[in-house]
């Protein structure tokens, strides 16, 4: 059994040896017929390879440039994160702590250093800011407050309700003397186990979230600060901030004037980190200096100018960016000069003078007939205007005074187009053969303290903030007319006053609506002012920078800012997607 094995396996062994060497010598038979023997063949097609060759050649470097020549079609040359941004600003920085901001150059530098419980948003309405939710009970007496989550100074400690409640103890104690006091006036704040902070009010008020657009400063940086030396503080000089950007360091300029705060971007920003490195506020002393560091080119940006001004920036590299503003320019007629109070003077005033004309010398401007706005509210329905008639208002002011008729006292201020617009209210008051005058003035605390205090003046050509809300009580309502109030025309009105307080406490916006349009009835009638124009706030910047949005809601200039974390003024190239 075991040999007739041995012998099946020596002859499979024999069997497949000789397998193998048929096949090894079949293989080396086909490798000296189809390769070797074929090489000689080359000859015969080179120039063909040679051909193939460069013509793949020449492929492979037409795509390598074309991928060169054509590489921007795939990139885009956008604004990237980094670099520095300088606004150039007027007014002395006495503070930082922005419960003082009273000059331009502080109320920037608080804008961009300070958030507030609201926010005025991109469509011009108030909204929540460092705040999470603000809700208002139903009689509109009781707002609640709760803010974000993880807020942070920029010293990386939290920003928490003890800051809220310690900001609002400071803006109500009257030996702090805040800008904000009269925004809390009679107002009583509590906080609730739930972390809900309470606003009780005196009285309902429907724009009551407009008042809690003031700053909170931090607790731990200045509780041990004394309250009537609050200002001195080193906090002053040296703040921690919760806005887009933090303090960095000072320098003084050509003057004590002229000063350069640096700053840095704020990481712990709520709305996020900004896109520029660093933000610069350059103050200067007057506007004549201002307008040499743009046309320099010394500065990114200014929107100090107004009016002429604006004509006085010659360096091409800029652009000069137009955005309305609430706020009206008006002819006010002070009820309490003998000259100007019957109310059948001031109708055929207002009906004999050309408006078209008085406007004109502002520019381009959207028209005010009314004290309201558009972007305040939409009445239902709004009275006819006077149509201009100049030869039955002539008739009236005769049939008035006959050959006795009062000469005026203009009063105005030197800003922006102002000064001509109260020269262009002279010629048409001239062909009514009325004579008048203009007073004009710096607009500064003497002008305030000794002309509009006192209504020194028969009729004031002025602008005014008009806000968010159309809450017009402090310019019209009986209690204003006083030296400390801005009822500017001195006006009074019963009727009026009760549907100007309707108004501001009324939250059903149909109701609103109603009470409006029946105070803009006695408006109408009463004449108090003539409406003139929307101002603008000019914003000159250079053309290598991009600033807050075109298609932005401006409340006032210093909204701009709402959106200064997407602000850039660095350049870089990005690759498209396909």
């Amino acid at each position: 059994m075991k040999k007739s094995l041995k012998k099946r396996g020596q002859k499979f062994i024999r069997n497949f040896s000789r397998a193998s060497l048929k096949a090894s010598e079949e293989g080396k038979e086909h490798i000296r017929e189809n390769l070797i023997g074929r090489v000689s063949h080359i000859k015969s097609i080179k120039l063909l390879v040679f051909e193939w060759t460069l013509l793949i050649s020449a492929l492979i470097m037409m795509a390598v440039a074309q991928a060169f020549w054509f590489s921007e079609s795939y990139a885009t040359d956008s604004f990237t994160p980094g670099g520095n941004y300088i606004e150039a600003t007027i007014g002395r920085v006495n503070s930082m702590n922005p419960l003082f901001a009273t000059t331009s150059s502080e109320k920037v530098l608080s804008r961009l250093m300070f958030a507030t419980l609201a926010k005025i948003d991109f469509s011009g309405h108030p909204n929540a800011g460092l705040a999470k939710t603000i809700r208002t009970a139903d009689d509109g007496k009781t707002w609640s407050v709760k803010l974000r989550d993880d807020l942070k100074w920029s010293d990386g400690e939290p920003i928490t309700n003890e800051d809220v409640m310690f900001t609002i103890g400071l803006i109500q104690n009257p030996a702090v003397n805040s800008i904000y006091e009269t925004n809390l006036e009679g107002v009583k704040v509590t906080e609730e186990e739930d972390g809900t902070i309470l606003f009780a009010l005196p009285s309902a008020y429907a724009d009551f979230i407009s008042a809690l657009e003031f700053p909170i400063v931090p607790k731990h940086e200045l509780e041990d600060a004394q309250p009537k030396t609050l200002i001195e503080d080193n906090f002053s000089n040296n703040p921690v901030t919760s806005g887009a950007f933090s303090y960095n360091a000072s320098q003084t300029a050509a003057s004590e004037t002229e000063r350069v705060i640096y700053l840095s971007a704020n990481p712990y920003y709520y709305e996020g980190k900004p896109l520029l490195t660093s933000f610069a506020v350059h103050t200067y002393a007057n506007k004549d200096d201002l307008i040499t560091a743009v046309n320099n080119g010394a500065v990114t940006a200014t929107a100090e100018l107004t009016g002429p001004e604006v004509d006085k920036i010659t360096n091409t590299g800029f652009f000069k960016r137009n955005t309305n503003i609430s706020a009206g320019a008006f002819i006010f007629f002070n009820f309490g000069s003998q000259k100007v109070n019957k109310v059948e003077f001031r109708r055929a005033i207002r009906q004999g003078i050309n408006l078209e004309e008085i406007r004109s010398a502002a520019g381009e401007v959207d028209s005010i007939d009314y004290p309201f706005i558009k972007s305040q509210i939409t009445l239902t329905e709004y009275p006819d205007t006077a149509r201009y008639d100049l030869e039955s208002a002539k008739s009236k002011i005769n049939e008035l005074f006959g050959e006795d008729k009062p000469s005026l006292t203009i009063a105005t201020v030197n800003s922006g187009y102002l000064p001509a617009v109260a020269n262009k209210v002279v010629e048409e008051l001239r062909e009514l053969g009325i004579e008048s005058t203009v007073a004009t003035y710096a607009e500064n605390q003497d002008f305030i303290a000794n002309v509009l205090a006192k209504r020194n003046y028969d009729i004031l050509v002025y602008e005014i903030p008009l806000g968010a809300d159309p809450d017009l009580l402090a310019y019209y309502h009986s209690s204003q007319a006083s030296a400390n109030g801005l009822n500017l025309s001195n006006y009074r009105s019963t009727l009026a006053d009760d549907l100007l307080v309707a108004g501001r406490e009324t939250l059903n916006e149909e109701m609103r609506i109603r009470k409006y349009e029946a105070f803009l009835g006695y408006w109408m009638s009463d004449v108090p002012a003539i409406g003139l124009y929307q101002p603008t706030m000019t914003y000159i910047y250079n053309k290598n920078s991009n600033p807050f949005r075109d298609g932005n809601v401006l409340v006032t200039a210093l909204d701009r800012f709402a959106d200064v974390n997407e602000w850039a003024s660095l350049r870089g190239t990005k690759s498209k997607t396909p």
